[in-house]
């Protein structure tokens, strides 16, 4: 009696299965699919945390698969028909979320290729004009509002795979595309070191982006505002 009392009510009097939600959490489920409840990250190391992202950052890359600047089937196809203001309504959605990040998972790569990753982190190389990635991201590598991501948090293997993408033109920004820039001055060596240190480091309480950097920035950005 209970199990037909619970699929009438699931039904209806009409015999109509009942609506989900029309909420933007709800219509969100197919963002959520892949990038992990709540935009938490997936399992796989490929689909990153879009939780607690910047706003403006994650608005970009809506925008930059849309336009093609980013290459990437399942994405391009989610967003292909969506307006400006639906997509600064997800990047919004997912940036508000203030969720706690998991325990790094333990470094495979020797010491110094950790001590080699650390230094260009925090130091850059300046005989080859490579900036530190602190320069841009923030002392504490969470980002800086409205429009530079956070570098901790993220496994490994997507890290490595977006510099490569910079570096081979599959992924691209809006001009003077700097990260393009900064990742064809890399080596092999320099990008599995720098993702393996950034893959390692605890994401900190709070881990909000600054809201400012305390010197411009070391190269021009055409997606960081002035």
């Amino acid at each position: 009696m209970r199990v037909v009392l619970a699929m009438l009510l699931a039904w209806g009097v009409t015999g109509a299965a009942a609506a989900p939600p029309d909420t933007l959490a709800q219509r969100l489920q197919a963002c959520t699919a892949c990038h992990g409840k709540e935009g938490r990250a997936a399992a796989d190391g490929y689909h990153p945390r879009i939780a607690g992202k910047p706003a403006l950052y994650l608005y970009h890359q809506l925008v930059n698969f849309r336009e093609g600047r980013r290459r990437y089937g399942p994405m391009v196809y989610l967003v292909d028909h969506l307006n400006d203001n639906y997509l600064r309504e997800i990047a919004g959605h997912f940036a508000a979320l203030d969720l706690p990040y998991p325990a790094p998972a333990p470094a495979i790569e020797s010491a110094a290729t950790l001590q080699h990753g650390e230094r260009l982190v925090l130091q850059g190389d300046p005989a080859r004009k490579l900036p530190a990635c602190v320069a841009c991201h923030g002392q504490a590598l969470t980002g800086v509002a409205p429009a530079i991501p956070g570098l901790l948090g993220l496994p490994r293997d997507y890290l490595k795979g977006q510099i490569g993408a910079w570096t081979n033109g599959q992924r691209r920004a809006h001009a003077p595309d700097c990260m393009a820039d900064i990742a064809r001055r890399l080596t092999p060596e320099d990008v599995s070191a720098v993702a393996a240190w950034l893959a390692s480091r605890p994401v900190p309480v709070p881990s909000k982006a600054a809201d400012s950097l305390p010197e411009p920035l070391p190269l021009e950005c055409g997606s960081v505002p002035r």
